[in-house]
């Protein structure tokens, strides 16, 4: 056992004694979990790729100890982060809720966003009801080091019907004062009947710092409910950065992820799904940017429960340098589960020779009268095409964006917002020319 690990253990074992009101079970839960589950490790199927040593023995500082201080951070250095638009936003600094950076304005009647104390204090049965369900404490290390900690993030409850026009931004940032912290926001998204709903969550750094965030989402899409997630780490490249999105449907549900992924040293994001009514479907996609000597992994889980549902899934990456990237997306068809429609890709863009990426889709199918398919595809910079636009008298720097924008640009505007794709295309083209940090 290391001596980060002994450290970890402590510092759980404390959460738990001063936990708010509907909270506190879910921490005790989390702490009992993480004590029999630990840290994963490569003889873990899903982790074989991915070594987390390097958090396992770090020492971090959980942020629900720290004070609630924004610091120098202010709505002009968020400004680069917000889109440009005047959305709902509920802001984090150094992992804990800042209220004075918020802007929620006055959301319409039957659309409720609440810190996650506020929501404990003054919605306990309702959150109480969800809390921990889709995500359960003892589903592996990370989510129960999770509600071990949980205390800081979001209740966001839309009631039947109800369709907010614009999204909800979730800012995660990171200051100077966030090094040596480990923060672990648990997001609680409830999508009642028919209603639509999208929500950002960006996860962004104002300096390079060491830091650890372990993020866990919990989303239910009721009957015919249509839930839209956004997720963007651009954390500090020496940070460490752990995503996980839990999601359960109801009947004629859509839930539609995008996953950007383009900082932190090592990162891991996980986004599982379980379509638990008929007729309902998911769309899971994302893109990936790595350099230097970063590691990303994307983990995905579709779990077809129920007959005549759909799966759609397409991730993309561009990895340089010796950076690592893995991708390991499971389709699991039920017995019961006949008339699925599921389709997964995975497309990786070597650009050097020591870049590497490890990829495995799987389907593991148990009914009959299914239509499934899936596929993997690595490849390196078309020198063909390269040479015709330097041919063209196209420099060697825009060709090369050029490229790489055609090759993302079809996964990204599969995402429904003109100015979160308009601001992801930038950071596509800007990635490895220099004049973007991450």
């Amino acid at each position: 056992m290391t001596t980060g690990l002994r450290f970890a253990e402590q510092a759980v074992e404390a959460s738990v004694a001063d936990a708010p009101g509907s909270i506190r079970a879910l921490r005790a839960a989390g702490a009992t979990a993480f004590q029999t589950l630990g840290f994963p490790s490569t003889r873990n199927e899903d982790w074989h790729y991915t070594s987390v040593s390097a958090i396992a023995s770090a020492q971090y500082v959980p942020a629900i100890d720290r004070p609630a201080h924004v610091g120098a951070v202010t709505a002009a250095s968020l400004a680069p982060f917000t889109f440009g638009a005047d959305w709902p936003l509920v802001v984090f600094v150094n992992g804990r809720f800042a209220p004075s950076l918020s802007t929620l304005g006055a959301l319409p009647a039957g659309i409720r966003v609440l810190d996650m104390a506020t929501a404990s204090a003054e919605q306990p049965e309702q959150l109480g009801r969800v809390l921990g369900t889709a995500a359960p404490a003892d589903r592996d290390g990370f989510t129960a080091l999770n509600a071990a900690f949980a205390g800081e993030g979001t209740f966001i409850h839309v009631a039947k019907e109800m369709v907010i026009e614009h999204p909800i931004h979730l800012l995660h940032v990171m200051d100077e004062s966030g090094a040596g912290v480990m923060s672990h926001p648990r997001h609680v998204l409830v999508v009642e009947r028919h209603a639509k709903a999208s929500v950002v969550e960006s996860y962004v750094s104002l300096a390079d710092v060491p830091y650890f965030t372990n993020a866990v989402v919990e989303a239910f899409v009721e009957d015919g409910a249509t839930l839209n997630v956004v997720r963007i780490q651009r954390e500090a490249r020496a940070a460490h950065h752990v995503g996980t999105v839990e999601a359960r449907q109801g009947r004629d549900s859509h839930f539609i992820t995008f996953t950007f992924q383009t900082g932190a040293a090592l990162s891991r994001s996980n986004v599982y799904t379980v379509l638990g009514g008929e007729g309902c479907g998911c769309t899971i996609n994302g893109l990936y940017m790595l350099d230097g000597e970063q590691h990303g992994d994307h983990q995905t889980r579709v779990e077809h429960v129920k007959e005549n549902c759909f799966s759609r899934e397409a991730y993309k990456g561009l990895i340089d340098d010796a950076a690592h990237g893995v991708f390991n997306g499971k389709v699991y068809v039920h017995p019961e589960a006949q008339k699925t429609d599921g389709k997964q890709t995975n497309h990786t863009l070597l650009l050097s020779e020591k870049a590497q990426i490890d990829t495995k889709p799987q389907l593991e199918i148990f009914a009959d009268d299914v239509k499934c398919t899936h596929g993997a595809t690595v490849g390196r910079m078309d020198e063909t095409s390269l040479f015709y636009l330097k041919s063209r008298g196209v420099g060697k720097v825009l060709a090369k964006q050029l490229l790489m924008y055609a090759f993302a640009a079809d996964v990204l505007e599969t995402i429904e917002h003109p100015l979160i794709v308009e601001a992801l295309e930038k950071l596509t083209v800007e990635r490895f020319t220099g004049s973007s940090s991450h």
